[in-house]
C-alpha cells in the first residue's frame, strides 16, 4: 500500500462520526398480535459521548452508558412495565449502527425486576429490530 493510501486511510479513521444529536422517531411491530410501538429518543452527543431520553408510554428516562464509536453507537434504558397487576423495571441495552441516515437498533431486555420490593422478575422478551429517522 503506497504512503498516499496509507494517510488516506489514517485521515478517514480519525475523521468524527456524524452528530446524532437531535430528535429520532421510529416504530415497529412484534409479537403474536403485531403490536405497533413507537420509539422516540432524543440524543445528545459530545465526542464519544451521547446521553439524552427515551420517550416511552409513560413518561421519560435517561439514556444511560451511551456511547458513539465511528457508525455504531450503544446504551442503556431503565423502562417501567405492566405486566399484569405487577409492575416491573427492565433494563433494556440497545445497539446501532447508523446508515444512509438513518439508525438500525436490536433493543435487548438485560434484566427484570419487580419494581415494589426490587424481587427478580422473570420474562425474557426476544430482541427487537427496527430503525428511527432523525426529525428535520
Amino acid at each position: 500500500m503506497g504512503r498516499l493510501a496509507v494517510a488516506l486511510l489514517l485521515t478517514a479513521l480519525a475523521l468524527p462520526a456524524a452528530d446524532l444529536s437531535g430528535i429520532w422517531l421510529g416504530s415497529a411491530a412484534f409479537g403474536r398480535r403485531n403490536q405497533v410501538q413507537d420509539f422516540a429518543f432524543r440524543f445528545e452527543q459530545k465526542d464519544s459521548v451521547l446521553t439524552g431520553k427515551a420517550y416511552l408510554d409513560y413518561g421519560t428516562t435517561p439514556i444511560l452508558k451511551g456511547v458513539v464509536e465511528g457508525d455504531k453507537l450503544s446504551f442503556e434504558i431503565v423502562a417501567r412495565e405492566q405486566n399484569g397487576n405487577e409492575i416491573n423495571e427492565a433494563v433494556f441495552r440497545f445497539t446501532g449502527v447508523v446508515k444512509d441516515g438513518e439508525i438500525e437498533f436490536t433493543r435487548a431486555r438485560q434484566e427484570m425486576r419487580n419494581a415494589g420490593n426490587a424481587g427478580a422478575a422473570f420474562s425474557k422478551a426476544a430482541d427487537l429490530v427496527f430503525k428511527v429517522k432523525r426529525l428535520p
